[in-house]
């Protein structure tokens, strides 16, 4: 497994990367999540015939990670059904259950990698030290291929929402 240092920080300091950037063009990589009833699924399989946007956050519990994915629940319930918006962190999956009943998240799926960090190791999201996603989004076609890869050189940046949206229109 590549390990990259220096990318990223984590209060203060720079922790570890792990895993190669996905770009544009590259076979989405399938991968296990938990979802908030503690079911391991493979979400491309389950996701099958949409396109699919990968929001992956640090906490839900944190203020950027809230607003980004209330965000998105917004955003989907004005997209084709045809686009899925997955929210992906190491949160425990109760803790995602209780935090989107909480937070009335009721358009976006959120699964935990908080078991094998599979998601975060494939798509160079897991931040080794404190075991943690980096925030990133992938816009993923039909075909599964990526479209659109965002990843944020900041922790408490949030995505470039207008273009991830545009990139999941183009994918139809």
């Amino acid at each position: 497994m590549i390990e990259r240092h220096g990318l990223i920080k984590f209060q203060g300091k720079e922790v570890s990367i792990q895993g190669k950037d996905l770009q544009i063009g590259d076979v989405a990589p399938e991968f296990l999540a938990t979802n908030q009833d503690w079911e391991e699924i493979a979400i491309l399989k389950n996701t099958a015939e949409k396109v699919c946007i990968i929001a992956a956050v640090p906490s839900l519990d944190t203020e950027v990670c809230d607003r980004e994915t209330r965000r998105f629940n917004e955003e989907a319930s004005q997209l084709s059904t045809d686009i899925i918006i997955i929210v992906i962190s190491t949160d425990l999956p109760f803790a995602q259950k209780r935090w989107c009943g909480a937070a009335g998240i009721d358009q976006v799926m959120v699964v935990s990698d908080h078991k094998n960090v599979e998601f975060g190791e494939k798509y160079a999201c897991l931040l080794r030290e404190p075991r943690i996603l980096r925030r990133a989004v992938f816009v993923i076609d039909r075909a599964g291929i990526i479209r659109f890869v965002q990843y944020l050189p900041e922790l408490g940046m949030e995505p470039d929402y207008k273009a991830v949206l545009t990139a999941a229109k183009e994918a139809l």
